[in-house]
C-alpha cells in the first residue's frame, strides 16, 4: 500500500518539463492580442494544478506589460497611479495562487514522514515554481529583443549571449524543482511553508486603510 502511494505521489513530480510547456502556451496566447485589459480565459481548468499554472502566467504575464506602462518617460500622473494599483492588485493575486499551489503541495505529501535527518529548503516548491514562471517570460521577450530589425547587430548579439543564460538557468531550476519534490516524496526534505502575510492590502493591517491617525 505504502509503494502505490509513493508510486502515485510520483507520478505528479516531475513536473518542470510540463509547467514550461504551460508557461511558454500562457504567453503565446497573451500575446496574441497583446493587450493588458483582455479577458483571463483558463484553458486548463479541468486540472487542478495545471489550472493554477495557468493562472499564475498569466497575472505574471499581465503585470511584466503593466510595469512597461508605468515606466513610460511622458506617462500621465492618472494613468501611473492606475496602473500602479493594478500592479498592487496583480502581486496579491500572484501571492494568493502560489500559497494555492502550495496548498497542492502540502496535501499531495501529507502522509510523507520526513527522514530524521530531513532538512528544510529555502523556499517551498511553489515559489520556486513562481521564478520558473518569470524566467518563460524573460526567455519570451529576450528572444524578441534578439528578433529585432532596428537595432545595432552588437547589441542583438548581446542579448542572444542573455538569452542563452536565460535558458541555462531555466535548465538548472527546473532540475532543482523536480529534485526537490521527489526529495520531499522520499522523505530527505520536509515539506513546510510560510505564508507571505502580506500587510499593505489588508484593511485591517495597513494603517493607511483602517485609519490611524
Amino acid at each position: 500500500m505504502k509503494a502505490f502511494f509513493i508510486s502515485t505521489i510520483m507520478m505528479n513530480l516531475a513536473i518542470s518539463d510540463s509547467a514550461n510547456e504551460i508557461f511558454d502556451s500562457v504567453i503565446r496566447q497573451y500575446h496574441i492580442l497583446d493587450d493588458i485589459r483582455q479577458s483571463f480565459q483558463n484553458s486548463l481548468q479541468e486540472d487542478a494544478l495545471n489550472s493554477l499554472l495557468f493562472k499564475k502566467c498569466w497575472i505574471d504575464t499581465v503585470q511584466w506589460h503593466v510595469e512597461d506602462l508605468i515606466r513610460h518617460p511622458k506617462i500621465d500622473p492618472s494613468k501611473g497611479l492606475e496602473y500602479k494599483r493594478q500592479i498592487d492588485c496583480l502581486n496579491q493575486e500572484r501571492t494568493d495562487t502560489v500559497e494555492r499551489i502550495d496548498d497542492y503541495y502540502l496535501q499531495l505529501f501529507e502522509k510523507i514522514k520526513a527522514l530524521p535527518s530531513a532538512s528544510v529548503n529555502t523556499e517551498s516548491p511553489a515559489w520556486a515554481i513562481d521564478r520558473l514562471s518569470i524566467l518563460a517570460l524573460k526567455i519570451y521577450h529576450m528572444r524578441q529583443e534578439t528578433l529585432r530589425t532596428d537595432i545595432e547587430e552588437a547589441k542583438k548579439v548581446a542579448c542572444a549571449q542573455k538569452l542563452n543564460l536565460l535558458l541555462e538557468q531555466r535548465k538548472d531550476l527546473s532540475k532543482s524543482i523536480d529534485e526537490l519534490l521527489i526529495d520531499i516524496a522520499e522523505g530527505r526534505k520536509i515539506m513546510k511553508v510560510y505564508r507571505q502575510m502580506k500587510m499593505y492590502n489588508d484593511p485591517e493591517l495597513n494603517p493607511v486603510l483602517y485609519g490611524k491617525k
